[in-house]
């Protein structure tokens, strides 16, 4: 197991030029490490990695774990659609930036077969040796990782977990009375962490994390030292406006939700774009009834 908790699924903060801004990730790192995080993932879906180029993904890779400097463990997102590139960066991301894991999405628009899914992600994992996470998000790669795939895959010795955001808890439920103990699940959506808790999951890879890294760290936390009714009550404190940084696809709430919050982010890139008024709006209200802004 990577990690045990909450991995905040990192936002990659742009300059008014609409560059990376790297002195303002090194704030937010150094802000998610003081409030409890237990991991940081970068060039994932929240950090918009598929407006990434090449370049951009292996420095924030690289930069982060500089930052991080092993206080924490690293994942980085290294898939896309063509499984030759994410060998690349994956074999990078390992020898070269140093991760301590990776986050492998299914990979999106192919639409491959689930034979498909498991010589894909098979063929990444022989290309490493650290551990890595798959993620399954059928609702933007409109391909889901069937848990007798991911029980195939689970053999493979550096597979060591899931990111499931399919948003069926009864999936999950089968992916945990199917797959061995120690395979960590990890909630990808925000609003399931403590029912993914409550069949043995291990944490989340959460967005919501991004402004309120403690309190998502303590839900899980309060959860593991069994105290349930307490985890609970942050879970569903929290339910509204979890809803709301989800009223536009992500990360344009998130990056918007932090830039009314003073983080100063930036925008998001092409083709994302503003939320519209109205949706600030509801945001704006979302923040306040939880008094963060």
């Amino acid at each position: 197991m990577i990690f045990k908790g909450s991995g905040v699924a990192l936002v990659t903060p742009f300059d008014k030029d609409n560059n990376v801004n790297y002195s303002k990730l090194e704030e937010l790192i150094e802000f998610q490490i003081e409030n409890d995080t237990d991991a940081i993932i970068v060039c994932g879906t929240t950090g918009e990695t598929s407006t990434l180029s090449n370049d951009e993904r292996k420095k924030i890779m690289k930069y982060t774990v500089e930052v991080v400097d092993q206080r924490i463990p690293v994942i980085a997102g290294t898939a896309c659609n063509n499984t030759s590139y994410s060998c690349e960066l994956s074999e990078y991301a390992e020898n070269v930036a140093k991760v301590d894991g990776l986050l492998l999405v299914t990979p999106y628009y192919n639409k491959c077969s689930q034979e498909g899914l498991y010589l894909n992600f098979k063929k990444i994992a022989n290309s490493v040796t650290i551990p890595i996470i798959l993620y399954n998000v059928p609702s933007r790669t409109s391909l889901n990782l069937e848990p007798d795939t991911l029980k195939r895959l689970s053999e493979i010795s550096n597979i060591c977990g899931v990111k499931e955001a399919s948003n069926n808890i009864a999936q999950i439920t089968e992916i945990a009375s199917k797959l061995p103990k120690n395979f960590a699940i990890y909630s990808g959506n925000d609003d399931q962490i403590v029912p993914v808790l409550s069949i043995g999951g291990a944490g989340v890879i959460s967005v919501i994390a991004n402004i309120l890294p403690k309190q998502t760290h303590d839900i899980c936390e309060l959860f593991f030292k069994n105290k349930l009714s307490e985890s609970l009550d942050l879970q569903l404190k929290y339910f509204e406006l979890i809803k709301n940084l989800f009223i536009e696809v992500n990360p344009a709430p998130i990056k918007e939700a932090m830039n009314i919050l003073g983080y100063d982010v930036g925008k998001c890139r092409l083709p994302l774009c503003d939320l519209s008024k109205k949706n600030i709006d509801i945001l704006k209200q979302s923040l306040k009834t939880v008094k963060l802004n």
